[in-house]
């Protein structure tokens, strides 16, 4: 650093590491809705009601057409680099007899990420999928709970997913990893 940036206020990047050790010294609780985005602790919009239907209804029909073929992944966190331990509301990863018990998932492990908004719409679009995209996660779909519409992102690139789809009513949608799997966009809101 020289003298001149010293002067001048600037955030500071953590790591994920560091991260973790903030929870391990309690500065952060297990109830409290944070995330690491590229560097920053995020805070996280609280969950409403139709935000949870959603989570349940799609990890429910997740479940039903792919079972044992994937693990759906609620809520939780995954490593992308060494600054950004997102908490996708969906994250669905590869199968594992382990459940990745030895650490946690990579974008490596991701087949598809989703994210539910009802007040986070534009920070999961603008900022969240950049991140996923840069990562190289193959797709994220992104509901809309308040608009019932569903946007999926697909053929990711440094500089944000390359194809970008809006899916409504009569709509029907598929996992790149298992395109002969047909989701209806009735079935999923």
């Amino acid at each position: 650093m020289t003298a001149e940036t010293l002067d001048k206020p600037h955030p500071i990047a953590f790591t994920i590491a560091q991260f973790e050790l903030m929870y391990e010294k309690c500065i952060f609780t297990e109830s409290d809705r944070v995330e690491l985005i590229n560097g920053e602790v995020i805070e996280m919009s609280p969950i409403g009601l139709k935000h949870a239907v959603c989570v349940s209804r799609l990890s429910n029909k997740l479940m039903q057409k792919l079972g044992t073929k994937i693990i759906v992944w609620s809520q939780n966190p995954i490593n992308i680099g060494i600054k950004s331990q997102p908490q996708p509301d969906i994250t669905v990863l590869k199968y594992r007899d382990d459940f990745y018990k030895e650490a946690l998932p990579t974008p490596a492990d991701t087949l598809l990420i989703i994210e539910v908004a009802d007040s986070s719409l534009e920070y999961d679009r603008d900022v969240k999928s950049k991140l996923y995209a840069a990562a190289g996660i193959p797709q994220m779909w992104l509901f809309d709970v308040n608009d019932e519409m569903i946007t999926g992102f697909a053929y990711p690139s440094e500089l944000g997913y390359k194809q970008i789809n809006r899916y409504t009513k009569g709509d029907n949608l598929s996992i790149t990893a298992f395109d002969n799997v047909i989701f209806e966009w009735q079935e999923l809101f």
